[in-house]
């Protein structure tokens, strides 16, 4: 059965987006709005809570926003000022009810909800230290693991015992937690994952992404700085610095493919920084072709980029359709080939004949490209040149990106030469990891203190990987793939 397009599944995925809002009226119907706007960041569940000054209220479902919370009974069934949310997606670790967030808990300080965008590398040793001293888990989530730390901690106050739980969790996390006390919101140390703040009329909203600010017609204030713990109480704002202060390493996947085109991230257009990394991508590959093609949607302004600065007309060569859902037919080659072609179709009389340049944002499995390059050829093109806005992805991620096990990312496996053989294409390059990082504002990548997280590019992670480590080889993707959010 095929449900999901062959060219989406062929992804990294960022695994979820979270929304939190205090102060407004009509809190949840505003929060169920703003996940709208980061469906694109979790499309397996989705999840609100929202706190009316004495009770918790909670709606969880599988399945889109849409759906699940477009329905007047269901907001009303959240009443209150306050309100935090979360979508989801998951890869082989357990689909369940259980997983979905906002997860909830009756700690002996009152209510707490969290919903939690990220991953705790340390999630696994600190279960096992929890369950010894009596934590009963009811979730395979790693962010199950801050209640339990926040519930056992010794401090005397509620701020304090969530800071001591912060300072016991490695890897990267951005936070949005409710309580009778307040909303906190904070992020990682490093930064690795994104939260912004916004405003809207008195209420304060954190968000995965401005977009989702925008969505709800609200002022951007900032960014959520790196180690910042931000607590709203009463219209009150407080910052606190519970870290010291280090380099951050936001993920530089977010500029590349995670975030929607129409965010801000670290104060960046991602629109504006795809065509940037375009413009480098026909700087160091510059091929001869009569067409730049995007692969849509995310290859886009990459592709946009790379036409302008070679001078190489673009088009849609790539039709996709967006009416089409998910689409369920019997397995076969052939019937599956059918199927591939209700999403994207060649536009074969504008490709007839022409080389063509194809630009998308990465290659993970390379099924992908394999699909596109054959799709180029039997349209008639005379030439198929791939460019990839990225650099090749060797290494799996372990902060919260669904990423294939590192036996199955192409680059891992092949060089580049290899890989064009693979795909079938003419030629094959990839953005320099240094270009990458001019396209973001830097004159190249510091090999001493990196301005990003690129990980999935460099093998260069910003922390201990404490389970990571503690695990066989032959164990650690599976131990990965039940702990996503």
């Amino acid at each position: 059965m095929l449900t999901t397009h062959p060219f989406d599944d062929d992804k990294l995925r960022e695994e979820c987006g979270i929304f939190g809002i205090s102060g407004a009226e009509t809190a949840s119907a505003m929060v169920a709005l703003g996940l709208h706007a980061l469906q694109h960041r979790g499309q397996e569940a989705a999840g609100i809570t929202s706190f009316d000054g004495r009770d918790f209220h909670t709606h969880r479902a599988m399945g889109h926003v849409a759906g699940n919370f477009d329905r007047d009974d269901i907001i009303r069934g959240l009443p209150g000022s306050t309100a935090c949310g979360h979508v989801r997606y998951s890869t082989t670790g357990e689909t369940a009810l259980r997983n979905v967030q906002p997860l909830y808990a009756d700690l002996a300080s009152g209510g707490f909800a969290v919903a939690h965008n990220g991953n705790i590398s340390n999630a696994m040793k600190l279960k096992r230290n929890l369950v010894r001293r009596g934590s009963i888990f009811q979730s395979t989530s790693d962010t199950e693991t801050i209640i339990h730390l926040v519930a056992t901690s010794t401090y005397r106050t509620l701020l304090d015992k969530f800071i001591d739980a912060l300072k016991q969790i490695e890897g990267a996390y951005s936070l949005i937690c409710m309580t009778p006390e307040g909303m906190l919101a904070c992020r990682d140390p490093l930064g690795i994952r994104p939260l912004v703040m916004g405003r809207l009329d008195k209420a304060i909203i954190f968000a995965s992404e401005t977009v989702a600010l925008d969505v709800v017609g609200a002022e951007y204030i900032r960014s959520v700085e790196p180690g910042e713990l931000i607590l709203v109480r009463e219209g009150e704002i407080q910052s606190i610095r519970p870290f010291g202060a280090v380099a951050p390493r936001p993920c530089i996947f977010e500029h590349v493919y995670f975030s929607r085109p129409d965010s801000i991230v670290d104060g960046s257009s991602v629109y504006s920084v795809r065509k940037a990394i375009g413009a480098q991508l026909a700087i160091e590959n510059p091929v001869d072709a009569d067409l730049v093609i995007p692969v849509p949607d995310s290859g886009v302004p990459a592709a946009i980029g790379y036409a302008q600065e070679s001078g190489i007309p673009f088009e849609l060569g790539i039709i996709r359709s967006h009416y089409v859902g998910r689409t369920f037919i019997q397995p076969g080659d052939k019937v599956r080939h059918l199927g591939v072609k209700l999403k994207h179709n060649a536009n074969r009389a504008l490709i007839t004949g022409k080389k063509i340049i194809l630009v998308d944002d990465s290659i993970v499995r390379g099924t992908t490209s394999l699909k596109i390059v054959q799709m180029m050829r039997e349209a008639g093109a005379t030439e198929v040149h791939m460019r990839i806005a990225s650099p090749p992805t060797r290494h799996s991620c372990f902060y919260g990106v669904d990423t294939p096990e590192r036996a199955k990312l192409l680059a891992a496996q092949m060089n580049v030469a290899q890989m064009c053989e693979y795909i079938h294409a003419d030629t094959l390059a990839f953005v320099s990891i240094d270009g990458l990082y001019r396209a973001l504002g830097e004159a190249k990548r510091a090999d001493i203190h990196p301005q990003y997280c690129d990980a999935c590019f460099t093998g260069d992670y910003p922390t201990t990987l404490t389970d990571q480590d503690d695990l066989a080889p032959e164990d650690q993707f599976s131990m990965l793939a039940e702990r996503v959010n």
